[in-house]
């Protein structure tokens, strides 16, 4: 299996290369050159472990890595460090089939991509014989970052650098990172938004002088945002998880068609379920899910990206992205993989702000469903499922069963339907608990974890044991022009 670019076709770039290098030379996202099929029957998966799937789906993709290597990384990315003995079970209410893919060292679904790739990292420097150190230069709306610092930290051979919206973050979130240990991690708050980061984070990537100069200095950069390959393949393996255990719970019989709801910002997660429906996984209709930021809502019904609008600060601060990166791989697949076509739309997108795809794309789009829910709505469906269901969803979660349910009222179709649970309540415990009952309002995020832990008579996960007063250990605020210079500070 080699790998191109979605802007300019390359030849011979391997799994390991991509993985290693993040992005490609002239600003595009690596692609596989062709779309594997799976070579196992779906009756499968419901008997298998979900290490057993994760080989299953990621060595049609990386078979470059011998199998003893691969399934060592899988073994040790998927261990105890989750703290379900089933690694993203799935949960049934009433109304909802939830994949809950939070049950990870920091609570938040990239956890389930993030605890391998730094050991996909590592594979794929020996394979090449690189002997610099890999510098993982993130942007975060907000999860990302603390799982890339708790898999990266004190990993030999490489640093990580963060940057999230220093007022775009849960306090929550903001705890994780500013006290994450490791002496090769770097956490720094950036008076922007997620937007503004992670576009510096690119121009920073394609500056070839500075990759110069940092190389002199014994360092290679590479990603752990979805950008990166190696990011993006492990999620897709538990989308066939999620098949196998509604088939085992008897919601579906195997060969039916499911549905799937993701509430999306920078377009990977939901990205990673057209890959496995592509693979051959029986997927219907992949529901979008938006919140006020709703650029992508407005893409699927007009066929135009317009990032030029209002930036909204919402509840659900993950998905606050008007520039959805991996949007740029469906694009390459739906122009019939034409690098040209991709090309003309990112120049339009960085000159005007915007795009508009062609009727032919447009066409290709409907697998797809998009719609969005404000705060106001949000909140409205914490409330409403968990004093009719008992289930307490995260916001972002919220979001999902929102738009799920106007897809319901909107279709009347009834495929059995996963909704992708992409965080703990406890994560953003302010939102969800004065959703709950405004007699929670005017407390502290982390005076709230108690109280919820009250409310869901369960154990305090462990990624918030004692977050509130562990030491912190990165307080750099920088503006976005002064980027490059922190990277420069840290890589001396």
């Amino acid at each position: 299996m080699l790998y191109t670019s979605t802007r300019q076709k390359l030849e011979h770039i391997t799994a390991t290369q991509a993985i290693l290098q993040g992005i490609s030379n002239e600003g595009g996202l690596f692609v596989p050159s062709t779309m594997p099929k799976i070579d196992f029957d779906l009756g499968e998966l419901s008997k298998w472990s979900y290490q057993e799937i994760a080989y299953r789906i990621m060595h049609l993709f990386f078979d470059e890595i011998k199998d003893e290597d691969l399934k060592y990384c899988i073994e040790h990315a998927y261990d105890e460090k989750f703290d379900t003995q089933e690694i993203a079970p799935l949960v049934h209410t009433k109304t909802g089939n939830f994949l809950e893919l939070f049950h990870g060292p920091t609570i938040a679904f990239k956890d389930m991509a993030l605890s391998i790739l730094p050991y996909l990292m590592l594979t794929s420097k020996r394979y090449n014989g690189e002997e610099k150190d890999i510098v993982i230069l993130t942007a975060t709306s907000g999860d990302t970052g603390k799982a890339a610092l708790e898999g990266f930290a004190n990993v030999d051979g490489t640093k990580i650098i963060v940057f999230f919206p220093q007022d775009g973050v849960s306090d929550v979130q903001k705890q994780q990172m500013v006290t994450t240990e490791g002496a090769n991690t770097f956490v720094v708050g950036v008076k922007g938004n997620f937007d503004d980061c992670q576009t510096t984070v690119k121009e920073i990537f394609g500056n070839k002088e500075f990759a110069e100069e940092i190389a002199k200095k014994n360092y290679k950069f590479s990603s752990a945002n979805s950008i990166n390959i190696g990011r993006l393949i492990p999620q897709v393996a538990y989308y066939f998880a999620s098949y196998g255990k509604m088939v085992r719970d008897g919601k579906l019989k195997v060969g039916e068609v499911m549905n799937v709801v993701v509430p999306t910002g920078n377009f990977g997660n939901i990205l990673a379920s057209y890959y496995a429906k592509q693979m051959g996984l029986p997927i219907g209709k992949l529901i979008c899910a938006s919140n006020s930021n709703k650029v992508l809502f407005d893409f699927f019904k007009s066929g135009t990206y317009d990032r030029n609008r209002e930036f909204f600060l919402t509840e659900s601060p993950s998905m606050d992205i008007l520039i959805s990166s991996n949007l740029e791989r469906l694009l390459y697949h739906i122009s019939g993989e034409d690098t040209n076509i991709v090309n003309d739309l990112m120049t339009s997108l960085k000159k005007d702000g915007k795009y508009t795809i062609t009727d032919e794309m447009r066409k290709n789009l409907q697998d797809f469903y998009g719609g969005y829910a404000d705060d106001e709505m949000t909140k409205g469906y914490i409330k409403k499922v968990f004093d009719e269901e008992g289930y307490l969803m995260d916001t972002h979660t919220a979001v999902a069963y929102a738009v799920y349910d106007q897809y319901i009222k909107e279709t009347q179709d009834e495929t059995p339907t996963v909704i992708v649970s992409t965080a703990s309540p406890y994560k953003f415990t302010h939102s969800v608990m004065t959703a709950v009952d405004k007699k929670y309002d005017g407390i502290s995020d982390f005076e709230l974890l108690d109280h919820m832990q009250n409310l869901l008579q369960g154990d305090l996960p462990k990624a918030m044991d004692h977050i509130a007063t562990r030491e912190i250990l990165h307080n750099t605020v920088c503006n976005v022009n002064e980027m490059k210079d922190m990277v420069s500070k840290f890589l001396v």
